[in-house]
């Protein structure tokens, strides 16, 4: 499959200010800013006030959840996520491009790509680089909040993209699919701790940080190093793939790297290690730590 036909996941900010500048952003274009951070330490929305991409609209991550379930981020219904999307002006034919504003580059725009993805929207991409570098290469930044008109969004899940509980259960034992952890090492060995969780993975799991997809500049990195990575932990990318974190947020880079190299498949294990680590018998948590004090 040729990388130029999948680089749509990705637009410069060249491609998107040029895009601005034309006033191409409406009913066919829209921005959305999917930043969040800990309460403790930025506010989002009220970052998204002071400063954004011309034309953008705050997506707020924790309007567009399953607010019923005891894990963070969940995803929503199909009627949740097609009515908030709606209310952001985003229809079927609407081409969505998604950024944050995250230190590194990007952090939870790919979650977003993702939900989007997972709903049957086809149309959306990553602001390579992130809100960082657009301000760093001198694009326009707006304090003007816009308010796009209503839209008609129809949502349907996509199964193939999706993992459960149970369906992970089931892995352990089947290896139907390989499975990717996205956080670092020391929380996937055990060996410290994970916003006050314990941690540890799920067994068979291979990690690769997902940090690791990214250039010291926070771009993505390219086609060739992104495989050499997956290539180097022995992930093939021709087989079934699941990705797996903490909250089902930086798995999604996981499978934003493999889509950039031509596999559209990656499922996302939602509830993750959140749910995994409350759930799964203790025999399937794999943990060095454990190991050690046993």
């Amino acid at each position: 499959m040729a990388p130029q036909a999948l680089s749509r996941a990705l637009v410069t900010a060249k491609w998107l200010s040029e895009a601005v500048r034309a006033g191409r952003v409406g009913p066919s274009l829209r921005i959305l800013d999917a930043s969040w951070y800990p309460p403790q330490e930025r506010n989002a929305r009220q970052e998204f006030k002071e400063s954004h991409i011309p034309g953008a609209s705050f997506f707020d991550i924790e309007e567009c959840r399953d607010q019923s379930s005891p894990y963070d981020f969940m995803l929503p219904s199909a009627s949740h996520f097609a009515d908030y999307v709606g209310r952001l002006g985003v229809s079927n034919d609407t081409h969505v491009v998604v950024y944050d504003g995250d230190k590194l580059g990007t952090f939870y725009a790919p979650r977003a790509w993702w939900m989007f993805r997972v709903f049957g929207h086809k149309e959306v991409s990553v602001l390579n680089g992130g809100f960082k570098n657009w301000v760093k290469e001198g694009h326009p930044v707006t304090a003007e909040v816009s308010q796009p008109a209503p839209a008609v969004f129809k949502a349907r899940l996509n199964t193939v993209l999706l993992k459960t509980f149970e369906e992970m259960i089931q892995n352990v034992g089947s290896l139907r699919f390989q499975v990717v952890d996205s956080r670092s090492e020391g929380r996937f060995r055990g060996t410290e701790l994970d916003q006050g969780l314990e941690s540890g993975h799920i067994p068979g799991a291979v990690n690769i940080p997902f940090h690791s997809f990214l250039t010291e500049s926070g771009h993505e990195k390219s086609i060739e190093e992104i495989q050499e990575i997956f290539r180097e932990k022995k992930v093939d990318l021709s087989k079934p793939l699941a990705a797996t974190c903490r909250k089902g947020v930086t798995a999604c880079h996981i499978a934003l790297a493999a889509y950039l190299c031509g596999k559209r498949d990656v499922a996302i294990y939602d509830g993750s290690w959140s749910e995994w680590f409350h759930r799964a018998p203790p025999r399937y948590k794999v943990s060095e730590l454990k190991r050690n004090k046993a």
